[in-house]
């Protein structure tokens, strides 16, 4: 779904239950909950599918807008969503997925760095890179952490870009990542860097309730 302040996109979500979404929490941090609302049902980001206002707003208590630790945040909606063709609830993945899994990212995001936001949702298959491939291509950067988990293509090319952040990392219909950082978009040796959802499985469901 599309995670929209005042109106406009600006990150990616996923429905985890009829009235609750996933997002990063650098999309929804020192925003007011009055501006956040969500579209749904939808493949374009500016029309279409229906429209639910934020009601509560839960950002992960250790997250750290330095290092991006924790980047995840929980948005609650109304009207609740209905389920449909176009419009159901994901999964979360329990346990930590093997490197080399064909994982799939989607989003409304740019499709070049500096370029412009796309207004169809758009998707792009990467692999899980190893955490110790991941931490040594950022170690300028400070490394990931154990709630951190990249994904890409040795030679770049494909990757989530601006405007993607919070959308879903999917992988067996299970919510896998929550697009976070990275270094450029699509980059030889800089994969992107998600927020590892097993790792804050336990908090997601004891919040969004």
């Amino acid at each position: 779904v599309s995670l929209r302040h005042s109106g406009s996109h600006v990150c990616g979500a996923s429905i985890i239950s009829s009235n609750w979404v996933v997002t990063a929490a650098h999309c929804v941090v020192g925003v007011s909950v009055s501006s956040i609302s969500v579209r749904s049902g939808s493949t374009y980001s500016n029309s279409g599918g229906t429209i639910h206002s934020a009601t509560k707003v839960t950002v992960h208590g250790s997250y750290n807008s330095d290092t991006q630790d924790y980047d995840v945040a929980i948005v609650q909606v109304s009207p609740a969503f209905t389920t449909s063709s176009s419009e159901q609830s994901i999964a979360l993945e329990s346990s930590t997925v093997s490197v080399g899994t064909n994982v799939v990212v989607s989003g409304w995001g740019t499709t070049s760095e500096d370029g412009s936001p796309s207004t169809t949702l758009r998707q792009v298959t990467v692999q899980i890179i190893s955490d110790s491939v991941c931490n040594t291509d950022y170690s300028a950067y400070g490394g990931i952490t154990a709630r951190m988990i990249c994904a890409g293509t040795s030679s770049g090319g494909k990757d989530a870009c601006q405007g993607d952040s919070g959308g879903p990392l999917v992988a067996n219909s299970r919510l896998v990542g929550i697009v976070s950082w990275g270094v450029g978009c699509a980059r030889a040796n800089y994969p992107g860097v998600y927020t590892k959802v097993s790792a804050v499985r336990s908090w997601i469901l004891n919040n969004a309730t």
